[in-house]
This record gives structure tokens, C-alpha cells and sequence, in this order.
């Protein structure tokens, strides 16, 4: 396969590629108002990230839009993928790396916990097997990095793990870099992972909707949590067609809003 890289410089940026719930907004059948809206920031494919570091881009989570986010924003390459767990709508868009193992010359590094490559080793099974008449590029080369709760280096900078509960009985990670944090799919943040997360520049919060929900923080949980951690901003993310962009951003504090796609950050990352 020949192939010219053709890609945007996000070096110091963060970008939310998606910030949407699982079923994404519009959703699908609905008529509400959100998901019907012309306000392009109502619309929300699935949650991920992309940062560009020294060493180059890291993706958080491979999401179902995937394919779509990265041509959106004009990404041509992903470094390396960090996965908060293991969830279809974080998980599934994984096959979309195919073409990375060309542009790197070898297989794409990913940073994720054991139930979460054990996810991609089921899912993904024909990644991992030597199947008749698979050629070049039909399956995505994947090297896994088994991370836990230590701090770690991901791409030239240093990546502090944050743990999650993302309702009764199951957890994911946060991560933060240098002064940003990205905590989705939460529903109760302990003590000791909110000291973790003192003193940011930014973070990135799931709020799922107005409503309480068993495994996600709603708009004023959320709202809660950033007025304890007080980081200079937050934007929230995870978001349903509950939370109409403009109408919501009208009552949040100063310095919370909410996220939308497409959303560059630059980031101040403290990396020494």
C-alpha cells in the first residue's frame, strides 16, 4: 500500500474529538429540541481525546466515530492510544488504526489495564491470529503497554493514572498531564484521587445530564466537583442530548462550560 502523510501540526493542543454519550447526539429516533438543534456544537459523536506532546499524538480511546473525528480535525497519525476502559463506546473504533502501522513503521503502542486488553484481544481476535489470505493492512498491529495506578511516560511526558468509579462495582482511569486532567465516565471520585488532581490549569469532567444517572456525575455533580477542585477551567464531556449547549452554558459558573467537538485546548503541561 502506498501512502503520503498528509497531517495537521497539534503539537500543545488538546482536542476533544468526541463528547458525547454512548448513543451519541442526535439520537437516533429522538426529536427533542438538542437533537434537532442547527447549533452545530449539539452535535456530539462518542467521547475521546487526542493530545499532541513532545513525542507526538496521543489518542484517549479509540471511539465508534473515530474514523470520523480524525478526518474532521484533519489527524493523520495517532503515536500511541491511552484507554480509560474498556466500554464498547471507547473501545470499538480501534480497527480504524490499521493505517498507522504504516505511517510508524511498526505497530501502535497501547496504554491500558489487563481487563482492557483482554477486551481487545476478544473483540479484536483476528488482530491476533494468523489467519489464511490476511494481507498487509487487513488487521491494525497493535503492542500493548500494561499500565496501573504508577505514573508512567507516554510520548515524552509524564501521565499520572487517576482512579474512577464509574458506578457500583467498576472502575476506570483518569489521567492527568502536566496541568490537565481528563476524567470521564465517573460517577464518584475518591479522596485520594482528588488529591490528584489539585492545582490544574484544566480539567475535562463527565456530566452525563441534568439527571441523576447510576454510573455518571449529572451537570451539578459535576458542577460540584469542579468548584472543589477549582482549576482555572473545566469543560464537561460524556454529555446527552439533555444539555442543550448555549442554554447550559448560560447558567454554569465562570470558568465551566461545556465541551463540544472539535474543542482545541491549549495545554500548559509542566513536563520537567
Amino acid at each position: 500500500m502506498t501512502l503520503e502523510l498528509r497531517t495537521s501540526d497539534i503539537s500543545g493542543e488538546l482536542i476533544l474529538l468526541g463528547t458525547g454519550t454512548s448513543v451519541g447526539v442526535p439520537t437516533i429516533g429522538c426529536g427533542c429540541p438538542v437533537c434537532t438543534s442547527d447549533d452545530p456544537k449539539n452535535n456530539r459523536t462518542r467521547t475521546s481525546a487526542i493530545l499532541g506532546l513532545p513525542g507526538g499524538n496521543l489518542l484517549i480511546d479509540t471511539s465508534p466515530d473515530l474514523r470520523q473525528q480524525l478526518l474532521r480535525e484533519k489527524i493523520g497519525l495517532v503515536h500511541a492510544v491511552l484507554y480509560t476502559h474498556e466500554h464498547a463506546d471507547h473501545v470499538f473504533g480501534l480497527d480504524d488504526l490499521r493505517l498507522m502501522q504504516f505511517y510508524l513503521k511498526g505497530p501502535v503502542p497501547l496504554f491500558c489495564e489487563e481487563r482492557v486488553e483482554q477486551r481487545i484481544r476478544t473483540s479484536f481476535d483476528y488482530a491476533f491470529k494468523e489467519l489464511p489470505n490476511m494481507h498487509a493492512g487487513a488487521a491494525p498491529k497493535l503492542a500493548f503497554r500494561r499500565i496501573g495506578l504508577d505514573p508512567f511516560d507516554a510520548l515524552g511526558a509524564k501521565v499520572t493514572p487517576i482512579r474512577l468509579e464509574h458506578g457500583p462495582n467498576f472502575q476506570t482511569l483518569g489521567f492527568r498531564i502536566g496541568g490537565v486532567a481528563y476524567c470521564t465516565d465517573v460517577s464518584f471520585i475518591s479522596e485520594q484521587s482528588m488529591d490528584l488532581l489539585q492545582g490544574l490549569d484544566v480539567l475535562i469532567l463527565d456530566a452525563l445530564r441534568p439527571e441523576g444517572h447510576s454510573t455518571h456525575f449529572s451537570l451539578d455533580q459535576a458542577v460540584d466537583v469542579a468548584t472543589r477542585l477549582a482549576p482555572r477551567r473545566t469543560f464537561f464531556t460524556h454529555m446527552a442530548h439533555g444539555l442543550d449547549y448555549e442554554s447550559t452554558n448560560a447558567i454554569l459558573p465562570s470558568g465551566m462550560a461545556l465541551g463540544y467537538d472539535g474543542l482545541r485546548i491549549p495545554l500548559s503541561l509542566g513536563l520537567s
